[in-house]
Formats: C-alpha cells, structure tokens, sequence
C-alpha cells in the first residue's frame, strides 16, 4: 500500500476511532445553521454509522447539508494476497452520477475541516489534476 493511501486510511480510522474512543456528544443541526463554515473548504464529515465524507460543505438548514466536490476512501482487500489497499474516489462516478450529497444533519457526528498540508488535501488536489 502507497505511503498516500496508507495514510488516508490512517486518517479515516482515526476519525472513527476518535468518534468511539472519546465518545463524543453527538449536536443536533436540526434547525440551526452551522458557524463558521467556508463554502470554498474542504470538510471531513463524519456520520452516525462511521462513514466519512469529503468535500465543499454548505449548510441548507432546515436540518440538512450540502456537500459538493465529495470524495470517500474506498478500501479492497486482495483475495489471493489478503493485502489491503486503499483509494480516493471521488463522488459522482456511480451509475445515477451525483453532482452533489444532501445529508440529514442529524446523521452527523461531526464536521472537521480538512488542513491544507494533509494527505486528504494532497490526494484531492491529486484527484482534481486528473480528467
């Protein structure tokens, strides 16, 4: 597995395991708006069952978000090596072609920004130079 890859799934563990380890008190969005968000940054969103988005989020109220320019780690495991890769796809390669992810703001359980200098950073910037 690539040094890239390896920590972007180090990434991603770490968010779930964060989440459970310091049981972190879940907010309710339902109804309020999100401070502080700037609608040009990325964002790692964390959800309820431990799936983790990336993306350009915009918050809609009405206890719902936005995200645009999504991206997510998908891992395989090799059957006949058992090695484990990982790999950051972009959203919207699916059949039904999304061009964005509504989610029900109570599914969240937190909302970080992603730092210019990550690997998550560094991959997206990657995937964007790819047509």
């Amino acid at each position: 597995m690539s040094s890239k890859l390896a920590a972007a799934t180090g990434f991603v563990a770490g968010l779930v395991v964060a989440t459970l380890a310091a049981g972190l008190i879940q907010k309710n969005f339902s109804g309020a708006k999100l401070s502080g968000i700037n609608p040009e940054s990325y964002y790692a969103v964390l959800l309820n069952g431990g799936q983790a988005y990336f993306g350009k989020l915009d918050d809609q109220g009405h206890g719902y978000v936005t995200l645009t320019e999504v991206y997510y780690v998908q891992t395989r495991v090799n059957p006949e090596s058992k090695e484990t890769t990982s790999a950051l796809v972009k959203r919207g390669k699916e059949v039904h072609a999304p061009e964005r992810t509504i989610l029900n703001a109570a599914s969240i359980q937190y909302v970080e920004p992603v730092g210019a200098d990550s690997q998550i950073a560094k991959l997206i910037a990657e995937a964007k130079k790819q047509p």
